[in-house]
């Protein structure tokens, strides 16, 4: 198969362009920055968020190679940042909106990395796909992936567009430790308390859903396989470990694998657009995709702990 992926060089794109890789695939990473990590997976270097017209070839008129299956993971994430830079949530909907003409004018499904955070910050304690309610928007990152989503289900009903659309939980892992781009909490905690330096956490009671990288590929790859062969299609799936910790449990567990204990500053109030609390449903995922997630936020945690631990005696 022939897989384009956007965002190629993030940390999730990265482990997924490897993975397809190793099976025999050919891929093709498109990305406005070089991938820090390996030079295996062919990229173009492409800001996607410029307005386009032109999808003869690639977006833009860019020489991109025949492919199957698009896989578009391409966004800005930070949260907060979005929330002080709003701009940037505007350029999530151009990129998703170039993405998807891509696809339509070569007729190729697609793979659309959405985000827990469309389900906002209500506390339930469901959170089956059909029950995300927009009007509890967080943030406009959160905004930028419900247009995202509406503007794949749009395409898919005017234009025939075959999607998987997959709802992401805190990802973390290998090649996760780019804490100037991107500050997500378990590597920035793992920076932190390798230093012995304390650990800031907004929200004693804050629950959140992690999924180790290799679970998350596991299900992006039985995803491509499936809407590939038309078994699975137009169909929105939570992706992730399905079940809650607390951040104070995330900074023990790491504490740990450090073999010291944490100082850990709890704070009560979180900041704005953010989401305190979230465990996915993913009995979708596993009666559609038959996913199986093997790796519990313990050992997930060793995990990223030595191989950031590997990073950090370079």
């Amino acid at each position: 198969m022939r897989i384009l992926i956007t965002g190629s060089s993030g940390m999730i794109g990265t482990n997924l362009g490897l993975r397809l890789i190793e099976a025999g695939h050919q891929v093709f990473g498109v990305d406005r920055r070089i991938n820090p990590w390996t030079d295996r997976i062919p990229t173009l270097l492409q800001d996607l968020a410029i307005p386009q017209r032109d999808f003869r070839a690639g977006i833009g008129g860019a020489p991109y190679p025949p492919c199957d299956l698009v896989v578009h993971l391409a966004a800005n994430a930070k949260v907060y940042e979005l929330v002080t830079e709003p701009h940037r949530a505007l350029e999530n909907i151009n990129i998703t909106y170039n993405v998807l003409e891509y696809c339509r004018h070569h007729e190729i499904p697609i793979i659309f990395a959405s985000s827990r955070e469309v389900y906002g910050d209500i506390h339930r304690y469901i959170t089956e796909e059909t029950s995300a309610d927009f009007s509890f928007t967080e943030s406009p990152y959160s905004a930028s992936k419900i247009a995202g989503e509406a503007m794949v289900y749009a395409y898919a009903r005017c234009y025939g567009l075959r999607y998987i659309v997959f709802r992401f939980s805190n990802v973390y892992g290998r090649f996760d430790n780019d804490l100037v781009r991107m500050e997500r909490v378990i590597p920035l905690f793992i920076h932190r308390i390798s230093r012995r330096e304390p650990v800031m956490v907004y929200g004693a009671d804050k629950v959140l859903d992690f999924t180790y990288i290799d679970d998350c590929v596991d299900g992006i790859m039985c995803g491509i396989n499936r809407l590939f062969r038309g078994e699975v299609y137009n169909r929105t799936i939570n992706l992730a470990y399905g079940e809650g910790n607390t951040l104070i449990r995330v900074a023990e567990l790491i504490g740990q694998a450090f073999g010291r204990q944490p100082e850990i500053i709890v704070q009560p109030a979180k900041r704005v657009g953010e989401v305190t609390y979230y465990v996915a449903d993913i009995r979708q995922a596993r009666e559609l995709l038959g996913f199986n997630p093997q790796v519990p936020l313990t050992e997930g945690i060793n995990r990223a702990v030595a191989w950031s631990h590997g990073e950090l005696l370079r």
